[in-house]
């Protein structure tokens, strides 16, 4: 597989690669920068949206954008207003990744502090937070299978992914358990993404590449990138067959000229198109 510069920028930490099927563009963030992206591939123009915070994941939603970010969750409203959902900037944890269920739910996940847990949780509309797991690191990675009965998870210090067991209807997550070990490989686990036929794809922070894993777990196949600090994937396009993925340059060990660039890889396999968030 070819793997393309979509955008050669020098994001200090790009993450996050989400499709907008409204206008055919490519949300993405600068997390350290607290800037969060819209890139259009067919003419190449990235407009910033600049914030007083890190943002770590925008998802669409109907009229705007919701927000991980650093003290909460956030949506910015279609006047270009912020209203924040949650604040937890007392609780002494950072928001991090984030993914949107097949109904709309959002789900958010935190970086622990020094004396403070990380959890993985959903967040309503209202500010409700539902807790399904606690006593996270690092989260990141949160994606689902084509049915909706499988949600995938990183915390990336265990070097695994995860997988529960989801019911689409209620959105309640249970039954965690290991589905791949990452262990021994160059690189440690960071954001995911989950094609149509349920291969799920991670990117190896660190490692430089892009792994498959098929629905049992098994390894499918690897795609190189020349940039070691590859963040997170997601699928986009016309016909949502072209795997965008981020990089970074903020902990960066050796120079790299490409590093916290936006690269694509046309034709990887067929993604999924990504759903709204509706509260």
């Amino acid at each position: 597989m070819s793997v393309e510069v979509v955008l050669r920028a020098v994001a200090a930490f790009a993450e996050c690669p989400t499709w907008d099927t409204a206008d055919g563009t490519l949300l993405w963030v600068d997390m350290n920068r607290s800037e969060v992206h819209r890139l259009c591939p067919r003419d190449g123009t990235d407009t910033v949206l600049r914030f007083e915070q890190p943002v770590a994941a925008a998802k669409p939603r109907a009229g705007g954008l919701v927000l991980s970010m650093r003290d909460g969750v956030s949506v910015l409203e279609s006047d270009g207003s912020l209203r924040s959902l949650t604040d937890w900037s007392e609780e002494g944890v950072r928001g991090n990744d984030a993914g949107v269920d097949g109904r709309g739910r959002l789900w958010v996940g935190t970086m622990a502090g020094p004396s403070a847990p990380g959890w993985l949780g959903r967040v309503s509309l209202q500010g409700e937070t539902h807790r399904a797991l606690s006593g996270t690191r690092l989260s990141n990675g949160i994606a689902w299978s084509p049915d909706g009965r499988r949600m995938y998870f990183v915390d990336t210090p265990t070097c695994r992914i995860d997988v529960l067991d989801y019911d689409l209807s209620t959105g309640e997550a249970s039954n965690p358990r290991p589905f791949a070990e990452l262990t021994g490989t160059s690189g440690v686990p960071d954001g995911l993404c989950v094609d149509a036929d349920g291969g799920v794809w991670v990117a190896l922070f660190r490692g430089g590449a892009v792994r498959r894993y098929t629905p049992r777990g098994m390894l499918d196949q690897e795609i190189r990138f020349p940039a070691a600090l590859t963040t997170a994937c997601g699928f986009g396009g016309a016909d949502l067959t072209d795997l965008y993925v981020t990089t970074a340059r903020r902990a960066l060990e050796h120079d790299e000229p490409l590093a916290g660039s936006v690269f694509v890889v046309p034709g990887a396999g067929q993604g999924m198109a990504p759903t709204a968030f509706a509260g």
